[in-house]
């Protein structure tokens, strides 16, 4: 059965060619972009830099294939990304940047979280707690208002996420490396470290697949 399993496997990605998830041209079997989106990413610097007083670090500029690749996760359902964007931070960061540290996922509100079925920011941490051998932990709570950033001008989105984070249960420490997808202005991570801060976490940083130019 398993064999006959594996065959079948093969028929069909034989049968069914491999889509680029920028451009939808064709891509070898394995990579989630054809050669070209590939060279089109945008490869950040191998240094954290600050974003809204919290140290950022992201492999790829959050324009072009990257972006398509982050729309893809958060908006059509596609999670198996995440291990993909996950590889591409444990690969290119800091050496040091995850050592002795729990990885914590940055939350999603309750109701944008029954909506879509998942949390992009965990399905990434899981997989980048997964790849780096590291603890973690999804104790960071979201509440109140549920607003997405779309449609939010610069200045709310600089004042900081919806509603309020809080911490629950977090007991691994003071060393913790937040995760996202994406990170434009840096507010969230913001509050997170806030609420981490407060709660007696003493070295906080962040990593993401995709981070704004400029930022």
């Amino acid at each position: 059965m398993a064999l006959a399993g594996r065959f079948a496997d093969l028929l069909v990605g034989l049968a069914v060619p491999r889509l680029c998830w920028s451009c939808s041209g064709l891509a070898r079997r394995g990579e989630l972009l054809c050669g070209a989106c590939r060279a089109a990413l945008r490869r950040l610097a191998a240094e954290p830099v600050s974003v809204s007083g919290v140290r950022v670090w992201a492999p790829v500029a959050y324009s072009g294939p990257a972006r398509d690749l982050v729309r893809a996760l958060k908006f059509r359902g596609a999670v198996g990304l995440a291990d993909a964007m996950a590889a591409e931070i444990v690969a290119n960061a800091p050496h040091d940047l995850f050592e002795s540290r729990t990885v914590l996922p940055v939350p999603l509100h309750p109701r944008r979280l029954r909506s879509r079925g998942y949390n992009q920011a965990a399905a990434i941490a899981e997989a980048v707690g997964r790849r780096a051998a590291l603890t973690v932990r999804d104790c960071l709570v979201r509440s109140g208002p549920s607003v997405t950033q779309i449609g939010r001008n610069r200045a709310e989105r600089t004042a900081g996420p919806a509603g309020t984070i809080e911490v629950r249960a977090f007991t691994d420490g003071g060393r913790v490396v937040l995760v996202d997808d994406v990170v434009t202005t840096g507010a969230t991570l913001a509050a997170c470290r806030d609420a981490l801060v407060a709660y007696g976490a003493w070295d906080v940083i962040a990593v993401c697949f995709a981070r704004t130019i400029g930022r």
